[in-house]
């Protein structure tokens, strides 16, 4: 997506929303404007967590679960271009777990001049946002630039109680020299206060529809106890991203690619429950103790049961390229280490619902025992050490029409961390290496058209809490039970198809076949604040990807992207002690068929854009007798560039019209599960089912946007 079709879509549209026209991207959303973190983007039926996402060489994954936020990344008026690669990632990407693809997201260079951009925001749910970006031009006669930005967020949950706000800030130093020499410095910082969406079953979907909401007011004596009021599911987020890519042309044949990085992110994901005053455990050990606490009702209290997750990133990808006739030869070294600290401490609830410090980060309002000990559901400290080595040649022969990539990249994962809780378990250790071969061939038939091949390999580790022991607060025994000996997700990948850039059309079509083993399925617990992975064993995935789209004529230009897929389970899946039959059975989160179309006028004055997508059913259930409707939505966005006035450069004025047809949709699959009715395993036992949860899109929204450079 390029800045000009950046421009025309809503202010702070984050990047999954920006490449939700692109084949197979199926983006998941729960508010209109997506501030919400609840999101999720799948491509070709692989989760968000199977995609990689890289700022300018530096990578943005959660650093446990692997996860993207695309409301922390940056903000929408920085980006020059936020690309989608289905597929796999590229060589020398830093990511280990891109079998989906890459997110590729880049900033602007700052200004040669000195100026910037406003721009200020007001629509439907009280939608309030104001943008402003400061260029310094060049400073003095060092040829550094630079720019800063900040903007500030606010609106109310568009369906039930609660409201979100989020201030953001990026900055980007730049400077350039000789023949390509160039050195940044970039980064981000964001910090936002989002409320809760109830994610759905199927049943309550069909029963209540949008209205499942949090509780305006806290009512102690209501059904929940008062554990449904929405204060108390506020979720805190804070992070910071810096990085540093920096590129040095050595000589005539030599140059080399340097990214320093660092990040910090905090975040609590509470809920509202209740506890108990007695009975309960910390791990295995008794808690030989009433609690205390207020708004005990015989024998319970509600509570806040806080998820915190606080993690240190740091690392740097180093890549050297030598050029000789017809080969571009990289070798390369990529090294990551990452401190990642959860907990799940409890904080009180007064009489009137407030509870204490939403960050969950101090020791006031915490439920604690006698001895000072907070009483924990859950505490582990992960620490991770990525080391991989690359080495490729891009063989280019017969002036370019022929080209070839042979690459080679060995990633040993390390991993080590503490349970804190009693129990049996206390030290945990990881230890993985694996080789990622791949090959690429491009044959340029024409200067306009090419026939591509690609052949790659892929691996994922679990998401770390599958190493851990979880316990169940009323209870000595383990409620699951972690292990190191875990199997790492590992995928072979083939593409072949055809691509034209042509004088008037554009456009592409990829055949496409995945297969899988140890296959990694990211699920949520029941109230969607924690995340866990399941062995889904084998999976093979096959389709077609097609998108065309013609140059400007009579300033018109029209866009379709089609995608189907066929992904199937390739094994029977244990559950319960027995079973499931679950061979033969289509994957889960992926739908067979998506389409989307768009429509643009642009005379360099008056401009506008009609969207629509459509998003087929897809199965929630590995047994697949629970699946989530199939749905349409169309977007559209109208406005007008005025002439310069002043030191104004074309004030703009925009409105962004979102779902047009206010469609009340499920948008995608939040927590999977292995069958959601009863069901009768392979050995004869009767395997109990659960239902699975959805995420509810976003309502009708308008938004107006007056906004200009200076």
């Amino acid at each position: 997506m390029d800045r000009a079709y950046m421009d025309i879509q809503p202010p702070g549209a984050t990047a999954f929303q920006l490449a939700s026209m692109l084949p197979g991207a199926n983006v998941a959303t729960s508010d209109p404007f997506g501030i919400s973190p609840q999101t999720n983007l799948s491509v070709r039926g692989l989760n968000g967590d199977a995609l990689g996402y890289v700022l300018e060489g530096m990578p943005l994954n959660d650093v446990a679960y692997y996860g993207g936020y695309p409301s922390q990344f940056a903000d929408t008026e920085n980006y020059s271009e936020v690309g989608l690669q289905q597929g796999s990632a590229d060589l020398n990407s830093p990511v280990l777990n891109a079998a989906g693809g890459l997110m590729s997201l880049h900033f602007l260079d700052p200004s040669f001049k000195p100026g910037g951009m406003a721009s200020f925001s007001y629509g439907s749910y009280n939608m309030r946002r104001g943008f402003l970006r400061l260029e310094t031009g060049e400073i003095g006669h060092t040829g550094v630039r630079a720019f800063a930005s900040y903007s500030n967020s606010h609106t109310d949950n568009w369906r039930g109680a609660g409201h979100d706000d989020r201030q953001h800030v990026d900055f980007k130093f730049l400077k350039e020299w000789g023949q390509g020499n160039r050195v940044s410095l970039l980064g981000s910082w964001n910090r936002a206060i989002t409320s809760y969406y109830p994610h759905a079953t199927l049943d309550q979907w069909h029963s209540s529809g949008i209205h499942i909401n949090q509780a305006k007011r806290y009512d102690p004596n209501n059904a929940a106890q008062g554990t449904d009021y929405w204060k108390l599911w506020r979720d805190p987020e804070e992070t910071f991203y810096i990085g540093a890519p920096m590129h040095f042309r050595l000589s005539h044949h030599f140059s080399f690619d340097l990214t320093p990085y660092a990040q910090s992110a905090y975040g609590n994901f509470p809920s509202g429950s209740t506890l108990g005053t007695t009975g309960n455990y910390l791990g295995t050990q008794p808690v030989n103790e009433t609690l205390n606490l207020p708004g005990t009702q015989n024998g319970t209290a509600p509570i806040r049961w806080d998820s915190n997750q606080r993690s240190y990133r740091s690392g740097f990808n180093a890549a050297l390229h030598a050029r000789y006739g017809w080969n571009d030869i990289v070798l390369g070294y990529w090294y990551d280490y990452t401190d990642d600290n959860e907990q799940q401490p409890f904080t009180t609830v007064q009489s009137n619902g407030y509870s204490g410090n939403i960050w969950a980060d101090k020791s006031r309002d915490r439920v604690l025992l006698q001895d000072g000990q907070r009483l924990l559901a859950g505490s582990f400290h992960t620490m991770s050490q990525v080391n991989a080595l690359f080495l490729g040649d891009h063989i280019s022969l017969f002036k370019d029409r022929l080209t070839f990539d042979i690459g080679f990249k060995e990633v040993m994962l390390s991993r080590w961390g503490t349970n804190a809780l009693p129990g049996p378990q206390h030290n945990v250790t990881s230890n993985s290496a694996e080789p990622l071969p791949r090959f690429g061939m491009r044959w340029s038939i024409t200067p306009r058209d090419q026939l591509f091949l690609n052949a790659t390999t892929n691996f994922r580790a679990p998401a770390v809490t599958a190493y851990y022991d979880t316990f169940a607060l009323t209870s000595p025994d383990r409620a699951g039970v972690g292990t190191s000996s875990l199997k790492n997700e590992y995928s072979i990948s083939e593409e072949i198809g055809y691509r034209r850039t042509g004088e008037w059309i554009t456009g592409s079509v990829t055949f496409f076949n995945y297969n899988f083993t140890n296959r990694q399925v990211t699920t949520q617990n029941s109230t969607g604040t924690m995340s866990y992975s399941v062995n889904a064993g084998g999976q093979t995935s096959r389709g077609v990807d097609a998108e065309i789209g013609t140059r400007p004529w009579h300033h018109i230009s029209p866009y379709v992207s089609f995608e189907y897929l066929h992904a199937t389970i390739d094994n029977n899946l244990p559950s319960n002690g027995d079973v499931l039959p679950t061979k033969g059975k289509t994957a889960v989160r992926s739908p067979h068929v998506q389409a989307a179309m768009g429509l643009r006028y642009d005379d360099g004055r008056l401009f506008g854009m009609i969207t629509a997508h459509y998003t087929g059913k897809q199965y929630a259930t590995f047994m697949n007798d629970e699946r989530m409707p199939s749905y349409t939505t169309a977007d559209l966005s109208m406005g007008y560039r005025f002439s310069n006035v002043s030191i104004l450069n074309k004030p703009t004025m925009r409105l962004n019209f979102l779902n047009i047809t206010n469609q009340h949709y499920l948008s995608g699959v939040s927590s999977t599960q292995f069958n959601a009715h009863t069901t009768r395993g392979i050995h004869g036992s009767s395997i109990a089912g659960t239902s699975p949860s959805y995420y509810i899109g976003g309502g009708f929204a308008v938004l107006f946007t007056a906004s200009t450079g200076f």
